[in-house]
């Protein structure tokens, strides 16, 4: 590992690690508050791309909070922080990082998440923008500048030519051509900048593309935000574009937000020469934030008013105009041609697509179909952006299942898990195979027979009849689920939330569940708060319920983990996968 880059401030700065979701250990500066308070509150700083925490530090002296304390990472693969150089796996794992850092602040330093407000420069305004959206953290507030939605990357048609190379090639590194000068008019920085031996130049086209389509969806969804925001546009910035930073802006429901546009200010929009009036900006929006009252808008309400409803509400309607009906009447046409070929096509037309029997297809993703072509149509099938959603959401719920176990054992308490809406209960039955003997007692139900009787036999062929058994049941039965017996330290509801947009329904089904899961038990619950395909799936696609037309409403993660809180547990942990379509979230029954 590099040793820290030396970058000194007035206040003592104590260099340490913590260990991110996947266990890699990630560095990070703590600078502690040197003036006591009545509550212990923070400042996360997220540095640009290519840098380092470090190149934020000069901020700790400048925005003058004694009484605050800081934190600055370095970002996976940069800085002094391990992994290869510029890369990780997929953006979704820097965004997950973010998450994993702030826990651990309030875990190691006792800096609760609603006292912290984190402030991110370019690339770094985007991570945390798109985790704040994907995991909505209750933050007392967040201060983006110039934030990298668009990068300006000079050449025409470079984006497309870049996804080309990528999708021909597959994974390479390109060079930032972005200089010091470009960045700012201090001289003193650009010279730091230019020999500094953290920088890393050098970025993977992957996370340079997939920075890209997190902004888009970010900006086109900015409505699910309302942690109170402050943005910083400079003025004069060559590096990434304004437009896409007054859209965020326009979008965020955020009862308290501002934006202000610094004139003749390039890019590193804290580090340039005068850049006092911009430092004074932030330092009043942060103690502004502390002394109010802190809070969001409720809402449980959302199923009946709001932007997800008005969605909903249109997608529910027929398309408006004569050709937008003809291309979706041709759509669907074309998925029954292909269900001629393709097993899983067939088998969803016949189902329903969001049936369990859809969804067990879709875990044992194994191409079937009538002739080469049918298999060749049932790839397609299976490789839609929706279905590898759904397989990493299973193993983020075998994941959790596992931790819950473990936390449960530790904390000396029986296992014994229910399901309240089990498909097939393939996820359910993997998670523990590889757990022999560690859950007392497994109760799987499911409204549909056909599920029921699928369910029993794969207990059977999993060996698992001792202690495994299927039952019918309703999922929203308030009465039935706060009288199951034994009682279930282990609650899962997966795929299920995401089908029915009724609110009261999934009350109904929560408050059972606080009812019946003791103090200290755990659920594991899944969540849809954006789709890609919203409209394909709307108007092409049918659903269990009687051949009807498969419309969703989405649920941003703040509305439910809001329903969670309200029926009595508290979330502690989430999973995402890297498009932000689905989330698993862990919470404890108070």
């Amino acid at each position: 590992m590099l040793t820290a880059t030396t970058y000194t401030t007035a206040r003592p700065c104590a260099e340490q690690q913590f260990p991110s979701f996947d266990a890699t250990l990630l560095f990070y500066r703590h600078w502690p508050a040197t003036e006591p308070a009545a509550g212990k509150k923070a400042v996360v700083l997220f540095h640009r791309g290519h840098e380092h925490g470090g190149r934020m530090g000069h901020l700790v002296d400048e925005l003058a909070l004694p009484d605050y304390d800081f934190f600055a990472w370095d970002s996976r693969g940069l800085g002094c922080s391990p992994g290869e150089r510029g890369y990780a796996d997929n953006f979704g794992v820097l965004v997950k990082d973010v998450d994993a850092f702030v826990r651990h602040i309030a875990t190691q330093h006792g800096i609760a998440t609603e006292n912290v407000v984190v402030l991110g420069q370019s690339f770094g305004a985007v991570t945390v923008a798109t985790w704040v959206h994907d995991y909505a953290p209750r933050l007392r507030g967040m201060v983006l500048a110039s934030p990298a939605f668009k990068i300006n990357l000079i050449v025409p048609g470079a984006l497309q030519g870049l996804t080309l190379l990528h999708a021909v090639i597959g994974n390479y590194f390109v060079k930032s051509y972005v200089k010091a000068t470009q960045l700012t008019h201090d001289e003193a920085r650009i010279a730091s900048y230019n020999s500094d031996p953290l920088i890393t130049r050098p970025i993977s086209v992957n996370i340079l593309l997939e920075v890209n389509d997190a902004a888009d969806r970010i900006i086109a969804d900015a409505a699910a935000i309302h942690v109170p925001t402050q943005l910083l546009v400079s003025g004069n910035d060559q590096v990434v574009y304004q437009k896409p930073q007054q859209q965020f802006f326009d979008r965020i429901s955020s009862p308290v937000k501002e934006m202000h546009v610094l004139d003749g200010f390039l890019h590193d929009t804290l580090g340039e020469r005068d850049r006092a009036p911009a430092v004074a900006l932030v330092r009043d929006f942060i103690t502004r934030a502390f002394a109010a009252v802190p809070g969001q808008s409720s809402l449980l309400d959302a199923d009946q008013r709001g932007y997800t409803k008005a969605e909903f509400d249109q997608l529910s309607r027929p398309a408006q105009s004569a050709l937008a009906r003809a291309y979706w009447t041709m759509g669907r046409f074309w998925i029954k041609v292909g269900g001629r070929f393709s097993t899983g096509i067939k088998n969803s037309l016949a189902t329903g697509f969001d049936s369990g029997s859809t969804l067990d297809y879709v875990y044992r993703n194994r191409n079937q179909g009538f002739t080469p072509i049918g298999k060749l149509v049932d790839y397609v099938f299976l490789n839609s952006i929706g279905w590898r959603g759904i397989r990493i959401r299973k193993t983020h719920v075998e994941k959790l299942i596992g931790r819950a176990i473990d936390l449960l054992h530790a904390a000396g308490q029986p296992v014994r898990i229910v399901d309240i809406a089990a498909g097939h209960g393939r996820y359910i039955l993997e998670a523990l195979a590889g757990r022999p003997g560690q859950a007392q007692h497994i109760l799987l139900r499911d409204y549909s027979l056909a599920n029921v009787e699928a369910g029993r036999r794969l207990i059977a062929e999993k060996g698992l009849t001792d202690v495994a058994e299927f039952q019918q049941g309703d999922a929203f039965d308030q009465e039935s689920l706060a009288s199951l017996q034994p009682r279930p330290t282990l609650a899962v509801v997966s795929g299920l939330f995401e089908l029915f947009s009724d609110n009261a329904l999934v009350m109904k089904a929560l408050n059972g569940l606080a009812a019946a899961v003791p103090s200290g038990g755990y659920i594991v619950y899944t969540n849809q708060p954006w789709h890609p395909q919203l409209e394909m799936i709307a108007r092409s696609l049918t659903s269990h319920r009687e051949g009807a037309a498969w419309v969703m409403r989405r649920r941003v993660q703040a509305e439910m983990d809001e329903l969670v809180t309200e029926a009595g547990f508290e979330k502690f942990d989430q999973l995402s996968d890297q498009w932000g379509i689905f989330s698993v979230s862990l919470a404890r029954r108070k």
